[in-house]
């Protein structure tokens, strides 16, 4: 089941412009994600993230 969000995305990445630039902000989105998933599984507050 996709969220109301889901569809608005896959809604607006059908625009080849603004699909560009979401692809390419990938990378910088995987770096911050892996280190909110490296700071979750140590305990550290989601406050110590700034």
């Amino acid at each position: 089941m996709s969220s109301k969000f889901d569809d608005f995305l896959q809604e607006q990445l059908q625009d080849p412009e603004i699909r560009k630039e979401y692809e390419a902000l990938q990378p910088e989105h995987t770096v911050i994600q892996s280190e909110i998933d490296t700071a979750q599984k140590s305990g550290m507050p989601p406050k110590e993230l700034d």
